[in-house]
């Protein structure tokens, strides 16, 4: 897909809560229903930040979005990019506001990307033809960032000299490869396949009233109607 196509858009992190987690859940679930509130819990349950996907110089925004696609689809709440030339782009038809409820983290480098995660305890791994790893493998990682590089670069140099590890998907025929966002939903399905799953309370928090936040109509102002009506 073209960058320049109208169906595609530039993808933005999660918009900052208008006020404490606890205080938008209080605004806000007296509106939705038991089901749509089970359903937000149901999925909070299930999700997880010991898998984080990491975009390279991935540049068409139909495999952009079918990344990311993929990645809330099997639970990972993260989804890191490295900086480029260009913005970040995906397509509103294949992500189906998928990355609505997704973090978005950018580093301006590899470097500062490879360092940040491995303060943060995780393992990088690449991928490549004769890796070591399975993507079945990656979920005995504790923490794994599993790097997707460009369609027709790959991983940059600099970036897989720093990788931790190399995974391989294999292959039983005649194809030696696989379009990234193919490439994508196969590793994430093998890496968050029986994993266990736990946010942190506040993380968990946190989540809740933004999710919350993208089900209600209108939910900034009706968090601020109840916000001035708690002070007056």
């Amino acid at each position: 897909m073209r960058r320049d196509h109208p169906d595609a858009f530039e993808v933005a992190g999660p918009a900052a809560l208008p006020a404490d987690p606890a205080e938008v859940i209080e605004a806000l679930e007296p509106l939705l229903l038991p089901e749509r509130i089970a359903r937000i819990d149901a999925i909070l349950a299930r999700r997880t930040r010991a898998v984080i996907p990491v975009l390279d110089g991935v540049d068409d925004p139909h495999n952009v979005a079918a990344v990311l696609r993929s990645a809330e689809a099997f639970g990972t709440q993260e989804v890191h990019t490295i900086r480029g030339e260009e913005p970040f782009m995906a397509s509103q038809r294949v992500t189906q506001g998928t990355d609505r409820w997704l973090d978005l983290v950018r580093h301006d480098s590899a470097g500062a990307c490879v360092a940040s995660l491995h303060r943060r305890g995780y393992h990088v791994y690449v991928a490549t033809m004769d890796g070591e790893a399975t993507p079945e493998d990656l979920a005995r990682v504790e923490r794994v960032a599993i790097v997707f590089g460009n369609e027709h670069a790959g991983v940059r140099p600099e970036l897989a000299e720093r990788a931790d590890g190399r995974y391989t998907i294999p292959m039983r025929g005649f194809a030696q490869s696989l379009n990234v966002s193919v490439a994508a939903a196969v590793t994430l399905y093998g890496a968050t396949r029986d994993r266990e799953r736990a946010l942190s309370d506040d993380d968990r928090l946190r989540l809740r009233a933004r999710f919350m936040m993208l089900s209600v109509p209108r939910a900034d102002e009706v968090v601020a109607e109840h916000l001035q009506r708690a002070v007056s």
